[in-house]
């Protein structure tokens, strides 16, 4: 059985590449990092880069916590046993330019050890997931975005795409908007070993999935990160960030999850923009960008 620890130094270890690749990526700005404790048990790496080339705000954190279970969240996750053990990865990119894409990714992993006993089931699983966000939907972004995650997949479990890209369509909607948050990706919750699947696969899995992060990414930053945008396009980029910060606010349940286990404010809400609008009763141009990405902010578009 791989042991919480291994776990968490390979999740470390996800953070320490994605940081050092993203600062080349960016060629100007570097990561600050944060060491933090909690009170509780465990504690975390938050880093941040920000005012950067093309980077205008970005977290990639680092946390492995444990204690006791708050009896709310005792009741949300439909557990009786107190103590916990969390560890994951998390990251959200917040780009200067319009029509560089939001990204936001998440690895992590759940126990109960006081659950490891003679006759007791175990409780533990993994979750993650990796979705986007564009200002301006590119058809060939997003589909080049499906296709590298479907991939990724694929060499794992012929299933797993299908139905965690039908998760994330349901788990990324802004019910209030009747809107999807971006184009999604994939997500998933709960992921336990059965006949089919074992704890070590899964566990490849989630590496990869974190992996996969900036190949994919850099080659949306790349795409687009010199392309001429007007004022007018930056305005919109800030309306959209707003949608981003109503779905972390209101539905998020990594966001839920850290504030009911007194997590640290700062690294909870590193995934809000520095910057975004609400304009009041915002209507697109009929035949503009801006509709056509409100057309397709939509669940069930087969991108791949």
């Amino acid at each position: 059985m791989i042991s919480k620890e291994q776990i968490t130094t390979d999740y470390q270890q996800i953070q320490d590449e994605i940081c050092a690749a993203l600062e080349l990526t960016d060629g100007k700005s570097k990561f600050e990092e944060e060491k933090w404790e909690r009170e509780g048990g465990g504690g975390g790496r938050t880093r941040i880069i920000q005012n950067g080339n093309i980077f205008e705000k970005g977290g990639v954190n680092f946390s492995a916590v444990h204690g006791q279970l708050p009896e709310n969240m005792k009741r949300a996750l439909q557990v009786e046993s107190d103590d916990f053990f969390a560890t994951g990865v998390s990251i959200v990119i917040h780009p200067n330019h319009p029509m560089v894409p939001i990204i936001h990714m998440n690895i992590r992993y759940f126990e109960m050890p006081s659950s490891f006993g003679e006759g007791q089931q175990p409780i533990r699983w993994f979750g993650g997931g990796i979705d986007l966000t564009p200002h301006y939907i590119i058809d060939a972004d997003a589909q080049f975005f499906h296709s590298s995650i479907k991939a990724v997949c694929d060499s794992y479990y012929d299933d797993f795409y299908h139905r965690f890209k039908l998760w994330a369509d349901d788990y990324f909607f802004i019910k209030h908007r009747n809107e999807t948050r971006g184009i999604g990706g994939i997500f998933y919750d709960r992921l336990t070993a059965n006949d089919e699947l074992s704890w070590d696969t899964i566990f490849e899995f989630s590496k990869a999935l974190g992996r996969s992060f900036i190949p994919v990414y850099t080659e949306l930053v790349e795409r687009n990160r010199h392309t001429p945008f007007t004022e007018q396009q930056q305005l919109w980029q800030y309306q959209r960030r707003s949608r981003y910060t109503e779905f972390n606010l209101v539905y998020d349940a990594g966001t839920k999850f850290g504030l009911e286990t007194n997590g640290r404010i700062e690294s909870i809400l590193m995934s809000l923009p520095p910057t975004a609008k609400w304009l009041y009763n915002y209507q697109a141009t009929p035949g503009s960008e801006e509709e056509k990405t409100l057309s397709l902010l939509k669940k069930g578009v087969n991108w791949a």
